[in-house]
């Protein structure tokens, strides 16, 4: 299956947690929102959310410096 991940193709084997899929991509903490075809996901909502085929995924944190 084929996911977008902030403009990028990534291929999955099968649907999985957003939870799952964030520790698989190296995030971590708290520094960051996810949004989900454009919804954004709450953080205590990441282990119960299901990514399928085609879900386009938009990771953002913020930019330290100046």
């Amino acid at each position: 299956m084929q996911v977008l991940v902030n403009g990028e193709a990534h291929s999955l084997e099968s649907p999985m947690g957003l939870a799952a899929l964030l520790q698989q991509l190296g995030y971590s903490g708290e520094a960051f929102a996810v949004a989900i075809n454009g919804g954004f996901v709450a953080r205590s909502q990441y282990s119960d959310t299901q990514v399928n085929d085609g879900d386009c995924l938009d990771i953002v944190a913020p930019v330290v410096g100046g």
